[in-house]
């Protein structure tokens, strides 16, 4: 496997391929927009109607946002492997790569670079900008959890990232991964996981946004959770790497 890790000039191209793909690019700026941006003007909007006006657990409602910014997340990760799909990309990208395993990993290895650290920055800007307008009911950077669930917030996004990128390497086509991941976490996840406890605490994004509440729901706690929302991510990305082991380019 040692032989296989990615190399310096793999990562570079990498990064090359996906600043010079513009959906792939304005994915990974939309995870900022949409988190940081929603959360500041829904805050705005209804923050100091009274308390509670965005959701029952305080910490949680600080990172509203991020219900729109995974969406990003996993449109960035869905369009960063599926552009390798479109008119024998994949050919000419072995061909410069001739072990699949390394240019896999880089791969993915730039997906969650990217996203882990475009998640940082919008975790910090999301709660920061959000408490802003929040009067009276704001949480300071001191209260607890606080830099737990901002860290978090940023670990999670990458995980969608990557969650999707395993996907799609998976199922070659983004659109097909976008049409299941997005009903999934915005509809089903949402209802079943009205229902706290039980199985519902064990879907990915309810397990890891549980780093994001103050007082965790169910058996899993903050840690715990996002231990489960990582298996999830781990298995999608293995069966990547095995499709793209051993599929025709």
């Amino acid at each position: 496997m040692s032989a296989a890790l990615p190399t310096i000039p793999v990562l570079h191209s990498e990064w090359i391929k996906m600043r010079s793909l513009r959906g792939t690019l304005g994915a990974l700026i939309a995870i900022f927009a949409a988190t940081a941006g929603i959360q500041a003007l829904t805050a705005a909007a209804i923050g100091q109607s009274e308390a509670g006006a965005m959701g029952d657990d305080p910490l949680l409602a600080a990172f509203y946002g991020i219900n729109f910014g995974q969406v990003a997340a996993f449109a960035f990760g869905a369009s960063a492997l599926s552009a390798e799909f479109h008119n024998g990309a994949l050919r000419t990208s072995l061909s410069a790569v001739p072990n699949r395993t390394r240019f896999y990993l880089s791969k993915i290895a730039m997906v969650g670079g990217l996203a882990f650290v475009v998640g940082q920055i919008t975790g910090w800007v999301t709660f920061v900008a959000g408490q802003a307008f929040m009067g009276p009911y704001r949480l300071d950077l001191g209260a607890p959890g606080t830099v737990r669930a901002i860290f978090g917030s940023g670990l999670y996004l990458a995980l969608m990232a990557l969650f999707a990128a395993g996907l799609t390497a998976v199922l070659r086509n983004a659109t097909a991964v976008l049409s299941l991941l997005i009903p999934f976490v915005l509809m089903v996840s949402f209802v079943i996981g009205a229902t706290a406890g039980g199985v519902a605490q064990f879907l990915p994004d309810r397990a890891g946004q549980i780093m994001m509440r103050a007082e965790p729901v169910g058996d899993l706690g903050p840690w715990t959770g996002l231990g489960v929302a990582a298996v999830w991510v781990v298995a999608a990305l293995i069966g990547g790497w095995l499709a793209v082991r051993r599929r025709d380019a």
